[in-house]
């Protein structure tokens, strides 16, 4: 019996998560002058954001490990060949989403990344798993680099990236979504004008909250 990629990658990943969890001081150390309302605004503005975002340019800002499995068995269980990432970061999700594409027999995953420090160890990371050949990382803004050359249909969509551009980043892919579609997207309560769109009636979308900080989300037409 074929090992599972996840189950392969299960000893990068628990070093990347350990190596996440133990820079969690430094990132707060990063912001910790910024008062608890500051940071909610800077997180749902789309011109302020960046000054966080720049403040955390060396943090993981990885997804839980719950996320994480729970991004596997997505992508897995809905058979995807075509993915979506909003938000490479060090690539803890993009490996998750990766092994599910190989264990799915192969597909593209698309991630976008801000800063090129984090690209480059993402890249290492995907490398180190031997799963760089499914993903294109697209280094920039994220507005721009999203914007062209996509699939003709995406099956999964996860929404990592700087809160205030969820919405914006969806009108950059919902022409290309398939009916059944899943849209993750995480700490979606930082991001309400998104919440909004997604759960409102006649919206295209079913939607629910998932855990503490997750917004799951299918494409229903």
């Amino acid at each position: 019996m074929t090992t599972p990629t996840i189950t392969s990658l299960a000893p990068l990943l628990d070093r990347l998560f350990n190596e996440a969890e133990a820079a969690s001081g430094a990132t707060l150390a990063a912001i910790a002058d910024v008062s608890d309302a500051d940071r909610a605004r800077m997180l749902r503005s789309k011109t302020a954001y960046r000054d966080l975002y720049g403040r955390l340019k060396d943090a993981p800002l990885a997804v839980s490990r719950e996320t994480g499995t729970l991004l596997y068995m997505l992508a897995r269980s809905s058979h995807a060949r075509t993915i979506v990432e909003f938000g490479t970061s060090f690539g803890i999700s993009t490996l998750h989403l990766a092994a599910a594409l190989r264990d799915n027999g192969g597909g593209r995953l698309i991630t976008s990344e801000f800063e090129p420090s984090k690209a480059a160890r993402a890249r290492d990371n995907l490398s180190a798993g031997g799963v760089i050949d499914l993903v294109e990382i697209r280094e920039g803004d994220a507005l721009k680099t999203l914007s062209t050359d996509l699939p003709d249909t995406i099956d999964l969509v996860l929404l990592d990236g700087a809160k205030a551009l969820y919405s914006d980043i969806l009108d950059l892919l919902e022409g290309h979504l398939r009916p059944g579609a899943i849209i993750v997207a995480d700490n979606a309560d930082d991001s309400p004008d998104y919440l909004a769109r997604v759960r409102a009636p006649g919206s295209g979308y079913m939607s629910t909250a998932f855990a503490e900080d997750v917004e799951l989300s299918m494409r229903i037409d």
